[in-house]
This record gives structure tokens, sequence and C-alpha cells, in this order.
């Protein structure tokens, strides 16, 4: 089994203290103790690495004897995900962090059924980003998935017409997932619709061909997860 993954937003020094939330999880919850190894990272590629000298109630204090910085991936996977109804949202977050997608794009779209006032979406991209930083150090990766602020059809069209690909799933679309050509490096944007589809003016907002990603129909809280795997199959996971 790997080492457990904790965040720490500094990791210069040859002991670190890992207190406040994160050391109370590690000594309290996760029970370990001096002897045991732990990574710390920045959540943007560096890490270190070493034995627990201490622990407390209040967090552990790790001896870092491996230290490292990992690149940033490339192609980056962009996930637009539909904002879900109830746990589903939760399920989609966690599950796409996991697989690897790099940045989830929270999408109000128009049959999400989410009424888009200040103090929901705040609340609602709380949620996310906490969903999102927990699935991090579950899957032990060094760069965290970012939750990015909810996105208007409008802002979702321009993130498609950047990217090095663009990928709108629709389930009455012709061109198979497989198909596709993955690039090198840039931005793989993939939109994710609602549990009632993508709405036909948004497919024409869309500048991208409609791309069906298998026999079935999935749910918008697995979709995502699915066609993330398939593409990043053809590219980083070569």
């Amino acid at each position: 089994m790997g080492v457990a993954v904790f965040f720490r937003a500094g990791l210069g020094g040859d002991e670190l203290v890992l207190d406040g939330a994160e050391g109370r999880h590690a000594a309290v919850v996760r029970r370990i103790g001096p002897g045991e190894r732990v990574r710390l990272t920045d959540g943007r590629g560096a890490w270190a690495e070493g034995s627990v000298v201490a622990a407390s109630k209040a967090g552990v204090t790790v001896a870092v004897d491996e230290r490292g910085e990992t690149p940033a991936a490339d192609p980056r996977v962009v996930v637009v995900q539909a904002v879900p109804k109830g746990e589903r949202a939760e399920l989609a977050v966690e599950m796409l962090t996991e697989v690897g997608a790099d940045v989830i794009v929270p999408w109000n779209a128009e049959r999400s059924q989410f009424r888009a006032i200040p103090e929901r979406v705040e609340k609602m991209l709380a949620k996310w980003q906490a969903w999102a930083f927990e699935a991090s150090k579950q899957s032990r990766r060094t760069w965290f998935a970012e939750v990015a602020p909810l996105a208007s059809t409008a802002d979702v069209a321009g993130l498609l017409a950047a990217a090095a690909l663009p990928v709108v799933l629709h389930e009455e679309a012709t061109v198979p997932l497989a198909s596709l050509e993955v690039p090198a490096a840039g931005d793989i944007v993939l939109v994710i619709g609602p549990e009632g589809g993508i709405a036909p003016t948004e497919l024409k907002t869309f500048d991208a061909t409609p791309i069906r990603l298998g026999d079935t129909v999935l749910r918008t809280s697995t979709a995502g997860v699915a066609a993330t795997a398939a593409l990043l199959a053809k590219s980083r996971w070569r």
C-alpha cells in the first residue's frame, strides 16, 4: 500500500509539522504514529516524504528524507459537468478526481434544475471543492483537481472554442469517442450534459461535433468518468 497523502502549503525544511485540520486528521482519524511514512504535497506538484517522528492530537511531525516535483499533466483534461441533483454531484466530482480530471467546471445547463442565486452558488462551490480536495488526497495526487467557478453556456462555448480537442457527449451523436485522435498537448474539454440531456439551443451554441460515448446511455454522474478514462487511455495512460 502506498503512503498516505496530506496537504501542506509550505514544504521547505528538514522537519515539517502537519497541524490544523490536516494534522488532526492524520493523528486522530488515521491514527498515524511515529515510524510511519507519509507524503505531504502542496497540491500543485511539489511533494515531500518521510517518517513521522512525533505525533499528538494536534498533529504529526515528519522528518523529510525525499522530495520532488511532479510536472503538470499534458494534455490537460477539463470536464464541464452539468450540475446534477443531490448526491449525484458528490459522486461525479469524486470519481472525476480519482480518474484524473485536471479541472472540473460546474455548468448551469438549461436542464440542470439549479437556481443560481449567489448563496446557493457559493455553498455548491464549497462542497465541490471539498469533495475534490479529499478525493485528490485519497487517490494520492500531487496535482489536486481544480474546481472552477460556475459556468454559463456562453462560458462553456468559450472553453470549447479554445480547446485542443473539444468533446460534447450526446446520446444521438454518430461519431464514436473511440475514433477521436487525442492531442499530445493542450486542453481536452469534455462536456457532460444534465439528466435531461443537452438542449438543442445549447448544441447550436457549441462549435463542436457531438460525440457518442458508447452503445448505452450513462447517467450524468458516470458519463464523465467513463469518457475521461477512455481519453486518458489514448494519451497519458500509455
